[in-house]
């Protein structure tokens, strides 16, 4: 992450490239991540995850060849309200490994259908912490690392390699130590198990069944709660994409870092969310209810992008407090809900519906943080904080609706 934004300046791209970039792995996954989850309902968790984890490797190896191609330029742009740039052959192979990728990329998803199976109504939250928890580990290893091996004669190909590698392990361990659930134990119908036997000895409709897991979208939309809970996943993925792409644009060149100055900021605010989503969620997690810390968290996040504006190195890092205490509380809460929407058949159908309500959202976030980055700066950062006061008032309403189930 912290050297990708210093690549496509390097091969000719600019802020608006960077952004459309991420974009293109969230279009992609718009579509992949709904039937991914909805087939690990039908066919288990385990294949779905490995078919997902050996997408991501194909494209990290195209990322590699990417960065061993020459620097042809293919196509040069100047337009007022994109900037200037330059769309090069290497750009070009990135952009169709970011597609595969996100094609494939359901394994987010999958693992959070994954999650719930295995979680009861108590520890859910907890679980859901825990992973997070998890994942920011691996954003305070990963910026080290990337920003360790960059540093090499080898420059970017040493840390794509790093990336190859670890996801070459990703897939010992769903093959080797990851246990299956089976799709019996996801809500399928008897006779969903004895397809194969009905299809060869019996007529099929002596088998059908109404209530096996056939959900649909229009389906999944009458659950109570459903809508709302995709307009909040939609605005918090759309904020949390503005600054995404907008950051690292503004710490480049707003704020000159270099990369391992970059690197080390996202380090820190993985480590403080780790904090967050560890320790401090186990211990007010049982105290105060989920939508309740939707509420507040969205408020920490609200003041950290006012806070991102300042040029004082201090209050930018202020500012990765307010976002690691805001996010950490948040995020898991509302996975935790999410979760709970639902029966076992369509877990994984919710989880990658909701995923494709996340990647719309990056979609419009990565390509006009971008933008908005190139015309007005840092108060970019303020549009995504108007957007976290939108989910403060809807998650206001989450709770008055939750509290009269």
């Amino acid at each position: 992450m912290p050297f990708l934004i210093y690549l496509v300046a390097q091969l000719g791209g600019n802020a608006v490239v960077y952004g459309v970039l991420g974009a293109t792995y969230s279009a992609f996954q718009l579509v992949g991540a709904p039937i991914l989850g909805k087939y690990s309902d039908r066919f288990g968790r385990k294949p779905i995850l490995l078919l997902s984890q050996m997408g991501t490797l194909v494209a990290w190896v195209l990322f590699l060849v990417a960065l061993l191609l020459p620097n042809i330029p293919l196509l040069s742009i100047d337009a007022e309200w994109i900037g200037q740039f330059t769309l090069s052959l290497p750009l070009i192979v990135l952009f169709v490994g970011r597609a595969l990728d996100g094609l494939t990329g359901g394994n987010i998803s999958v693992a959070n259908a994954y999650l719930v199976d295995i979680s009861t109504d108590e520890n859910r939250k907890s679980n859901f912490g825990k992973m997070a928890a998890s994942s920011n580990l691996g954003f305070i290893i990963g910026p080290v690392i990337a920003g360790i091996l960059g540093a090499t004669a080898l420059g970017a190909i040493a840390p794509t390699l790093a990336a190859i590698s670890i996801s070459i392990v990703a897939l010992i361990v769903i093959v080797k130590m990851l246990p299956d659930r089976d799709p019996k134990q996801l809500g399928q119908s008897p006779c969903e198990s004895e397809k194969s036997r009905q299809v060869l000895g019996k007529e099929i409709k002596d088998c059908y069944d109404p209530k096996v897991s056939r959900s649909d979208l229009k389906q999944i939309l009458q659950i109570k709660d459903m809508p709302l809970m995709l307009a909040l996943y939609f605005m918090i993925f759309l904020a949390f994409n503005i600054f995404y792409t907008a950051f690292p644009v503004h710490a480049a060149n707003g704020l000159g870092w270099e990369i391992s100055r970059l690197g080390i900021y996202f380090a820190t605010l993985s480590a403080m969310m780790i904090v967050v989503q560890g320790p401090l969620m186990s211990l007010i997690g049982d105290k105060v209810g989920e939508p309740a810390l939707v509420t507040l968290g969205s408020v920490g996040m609200m003041i950290s992008f006012v806070l991102l504006q300042s040029q004082a190195l201090w209050l930018i890092y202020l500012a990765a407090l307010c976002f690691a205490l805001g996010n950490g509380v948040m995020w898991p809460s509302f996975l935790s809900i999410l979760g709970g929407l639902g029966n076992e058949s369509q877990r994984g159908y919710i989880q990658g519906i909701s995923s494709s309500s996340g990647s719309f959202a990056s979609i419009v976030g990565l390509t006009v943080g971008g933008v908005l980055y190139t015309i007005i700066g840092s108060k970019t950062f303020v549009i995504a904080g108007v957007i976290f006061g939108l989910v403060f008032l809807l998650s206001i309403y989450l709770r008055i609706q939750l509290s009269s189930d």
